[in-house]
């Protein structure tokens, strides 16, 4: 998606190890427009599929999901990173890595939101090592539901996790594929 490359390449700064900062328009602060344009592309290429539930995991993809499950005209779920007092023990759960904090969280998902009959998509904002969207997958599976696919905002496919959940089987659009990215560049895929 054009639009968004061109609003990493202008807003986007690259930091060291690896991490991109989109916080000014994706993940805190929020450009609503873009967001919701983004979302639109997701319905357009997953237009077949009978999506009847977006998950996502907390906390930066839950803006992104939130216009997926508007412009799909269902529900949203998102994955909590610990379980809360108002929580049942009546939930799914897996392990989840993430690259960027650097640590495992068991993420969860109530079992009366997740089920049999679901067709998900997952959506997430970024996509590097693929561990978020294979506990989220776990999930889905672990519930009886089948996982159409995941819509990424931008993926750092030089991380491999995007190659190595399609050699799984996945399906994975991501509407900013970065083939590479130095201190003062980023190269987008074709």
């Amino acid at each position: 998606m054009k639009e968004l490359e061109n609003r990493i390449l202008t807003d986007g700064k690259v930091l060291p190890g690896g991490i991109l900062k989109v916080d000014g328009f994706l993940n805190h602060r929020i450009d609503p427009q873009l967001s919701y344009r983004m979302a639109q592309e997701l319905r357009r290429l997953y237009a077949e599929e009978q999506v009847n539930k977006i998950l996502t995991i907390e906390a930066s993809g839950i803006a992104l999901a939130c216009m997926a499950g508007f412009v799909f005209d269902c529900p949203l779920v998102f994955a909590k990173k610990s379980k809360t007092k108002n929580i049942s023990d009546n939930v799914w759960s897996a392990e989840v890595e993430s690259f960027t904090h650097g640590n495992t969280n068991t993420v969860v998902v109530s079992k009366e939101y997740l089920g049999p009959g679901d067709r998900v998509l997952i959506v997430d904002d970024f996509l590097a090592t693929g561990a978020a969207l294979v506990g989220l997958k776990s999930l889905v599976e672990q519930a009886g539901g089948t996982v159409i696919g995941a819509g990424i905002a931008i993926e750092k496919a030089f991380q491999g996790g995007g190659d190595a959940l399609r050699r799984e089987g996945m399906r994975v659009e991501s509407l900013a594929k970065i083939a590479a990215m130095t201190d003062d560049s980023i190269t987008f895929a074709e």
